[in-house]
């Protein structure tokens, strides 16, 4: 078959697919991101003992494939129904769609939380101890001076992180969610075409594509209100010029 006919024949499908990636990759970027912060904050600020918590589930989630953490999500809940059913949190662990989020906002929580952290650690520290001096808050240094940086500082790894998310969606499929790539094996156990692989390959390459455009643009939105200022300068007065 004509691999133009394929996608006309099964466009609605795949269309279908790319939905699901992009509300996978885009709800579990989300998620982490809201999360991310605080924990970055606690990795920068809080003792070693208030850390060991939070140092342990980032190397557990960093040291395994996502893979392993999609089943320990789907199939290990169901080890646990009777106990979630009690805590009226099966409605959650029983749609692989919600476990797939889980697991993907855990995972990407993880590595933005210590993107985060080298963004707050490269702050300058003369603008915080700046800022500090006028009478700013801890929260208001963190609003104004902190974050600002290390957001900049961040930006081109966080997105890098996304983009990995979203290529990494197509586990998904191994839990009976039907992303993009889930559509496509269903289409290809139907048609026997292997152009269908082509054509999910081109879609995952206009979405990175489009994706880092936008992220480029909000980069560079970003990066102008740390660049082009020019703080005033008085000049000292000339000491020949000065009358006692």
């Amino acid at each position: 078959m004509n691999p133009l006919d394929i996608l006309l024949q099964y466009w609605p499908r795949l269309l279908d697919g790319t939905v699901m990636t992009l509300k996978l990759t885009l709800l579990g970027a989300m998620i982490a991101a809201l999360a991310a912060p605080g924990l970055a904050l606690v990795r920068t600020q809080a003792s070693p003992w208030a850390q060991a918590p939070l140092r342990l589930y980032i190397s557990f989630m960093r040291g395994t494939p996502l893979l392993a953490q999609l089943f320990l999500v789907f199939y290990g809940s169901g080890q646990f129904r009777p106990m979630l059913q009690d805590l009226g949190l099966w409605w959650l662990f029983r749609d692989p769609f919600n476990c797939a989020l889980l697991a993907f906002a855990l995972n990407s929580t993880a590595y933005q939380t210590e993107i985060l952290r080298g963004g707050i650690m490269g702050a300058p520290h003369g603008e915080i101890e700046a800022a500090r001096a006028i009478g700013m808050s801890q929260f208001q240094t963190l609003r104004r001076v902190t974050f600002p940086h290390a957001y900049r500082i961040a930006w081109p790894a966080l997105g890098n992180e996304v983009i990995l998310l979203m290529k990494a969606s197509a586990l998904a499929s191994v839990i009976t969610l039907f992303d993009l790539l889930g559509r496509t094996r269903q289409i290809f156990s139907r048609s026997f075409d292997f152009s269908v692989y082509l054509w999910a390959a081109v879609i995952y390459l206009c979405l990175t594509a489009a994706f880092v455009f936008v992220w480029r643009q909000a980069e560079l939105r970003l990066s102008k209100q740390f660049t082009g200022r020019v703080l005033p300068v008085t000049p000292a007065p000339n000491p020949k010029e000065t009358t006692e």
